[in-house]
């Protein structure tokens, strides 16, 4: 009888102690504010009255929030918030909605591929291209017109864009291609020396997928061709095989270098006469699949 005495005695205690802790946590606007929200008897909520109490905090915290960056929540851009599932409270983390809005402006990413490109590349905008050096309005142009064919479902070459360091090629290209990107195309941007490293250590791994999808995506940017150390298997078996496909599917290709198409032929060719037939077979492919526009402008890395 005594043990069963204490049990009850502890009961009554615990349940004293729950419910005193929650009177006094709905003393808080904001605690009190949610639970009205949630239709379940205080027999119920008293059982989470510290969850319930870290909840409302998040959500006054939600309410004086400007943006993202401000965030005071546990989780960065999520709420942890109280919800009835078949009279239960169960929590969990809700993306808020500034979280929403970035997931929603970066989705385009998803179709992105890209390989050893810095973040301002990744995240260029035609928005934010400089328009003030005039040597750029020619390349900004063509890039407008072919973004608009390709919106339009039209046919169009691709770029082959030559001109001095720090100009900007890589970043007026990456900036169509993002815009593209947001209306669903796969786009690949690929610093080409790093490509071509990663895929002698892909060999006996994803070497094949990896190619594939370069191989065979809607627009393709093979950035600083010519910086690449030449060899047989990557002039010919790499670059070969992706400008072949890319022509017998008529596929938008794109290049950058700081080397005019010669200089990239006899850059290509090395010391061999053979070597020199298989540049030029290279050069004439990178011809059919591009105009070619030289921009010299200010070098904006100084």
């Amino acid at each position: 009888m005594k043990d069963t005495k204490n049990i009850i005695n502890k009961y009554s205690f615990d349940r004293y102690e729950l419910e005193r802790n929650f009177d006094i946590e709905m003393e808080d606007e904001n605690f009190k504010k949610l639970v009205s929200k949630l239709k379940l008897s205080k027999d119920e909520l008293i059982k989470y009255t510290s969850r319930i109490k870290d909840a409302s905090l998040e959500l006054k915290n939600c309410a004086n929030c400007k943006n993202i960056m401000e965030c005071k929540n546990n989780i960065c851009g999520y709420v942890y918030y109280p919800s009835v599932l078949q009279d239960n409270l169960v929590f969990s983390y809700v993306p808020c909605k500034y979280k929403k809005k970035l997931d929603n402006d970066t989705k385009y990413q998803d179709n992105i591929i890209s390989f050893d490109m810095p973040k301002e590349i990744v995240n260029a905008s035609m928005k934010n291209i400089y328009t003030d050096d005039k040597n750029r309005l020619e390349t900004i142009k063509w890039l407008t017109i072919f973004i608009k064919k390709i919106e339009n479902n039209e046919k169009s070459k691709g770029l082959f864009l030559t001109g001095n360091f720090g100009c900007g090629k890589t970043y007026v290209v990456a900036a169509a291609f993002n815009e593209l990107a947001k209306k669903g195309k796969k786009v690949a941007c690929l610093y080409y020396p790093e490509f071509l490293r990663s895929l002698k250590e892909r060999f006996s791994d994803d070497y094949r997928e990896v190619f594939d999808k370069v191989k065979k995506c809607d627009l393709l940017l093979i950035d600083d061709i010519g910086a690449e150390t030449v060899t047989s298997w990557n002039r010919d078996e790499v670059l070969g095989t992706i400008l072949q496909y890319r022509m017998q599917e008529s596929l938008p290709t794109f290049f950058t270098s700081n080397l005019s198409l010669k200089e990239l032929e006899v850059h290509l060719a090395g010391n061999d006469s053979e070597g020199k037939i298989k540049a030029r077979r290279i050069i004439e492919r990178i011809k059919y699949l591009t105009d070619n526009i030289t921009m010299i402008a200010e070098n904006r890395r100084k």
